[in-house]
């Protein structure tokens, strides 16, 4: 396993501590979840913390942008986003039709109230930090 360095932008950090106090912790779950999968792989040296888009985001050379929200329209839901012209989220939706909800080709939902299915949105982030390394593999290699 690689050791991973990590750089956060301290507009992250603001955008993190901005979230309401019930969705704090979600948006915290689901950066821990991202930085245990990155560290987990033998191909991620260096993640990026910032923002796109106004969105908490990851970064990595390898791999497609990693973004994050909660938007107060939708308070029930927060979601990780994708580039949506990539055949990320077209082949989440093929192997993990039962799991989760899509929004277009851009988005997994995910109920503030439920918990979170940690191997399967591992699998989703592996993929789009090393997209660059399995895009041309059958299913990204899930």
């Amino acid at each position: 396993m690689a050791k991973l360095l990590v750089s956060t932008h301290p507009e992250f950090e603001a955008k993190m501590e901005s979230y309401p106090e019930v969705v704090k912790p979600k948006m915290q779950a689901l950066r821990t979840l991202v930085l245990e999968t990155a560290r987990a792989s033998e191909t991620i040296t260096r993640l990026g913390e910032t923002l796109k888009w106004g969105e908490p985001s990851f970064v990595t050379k390898q791999g497609s942008t990693l973004r994050m929200d909660w938007k107060p329209k939708t308070p029930n839901q927060y979601a990780l986003y994708f580039q949506c012209t990539s055949k990320l989220v077209h082949t989440f939706r093929l192997v993990f039709a039962n799991d989760f909800a899509f929004e277009g080709n851009r988005a997994i939902l995910l109920p503030i109230d439920a918990a979170l299915p940690t191997e399967e949105l591992k699998a989703c982030i592996q993929a789009t930090l090393n997209y660059h390394k399995v895009k041309h593999l059958p299913t990204l290699g899930l």
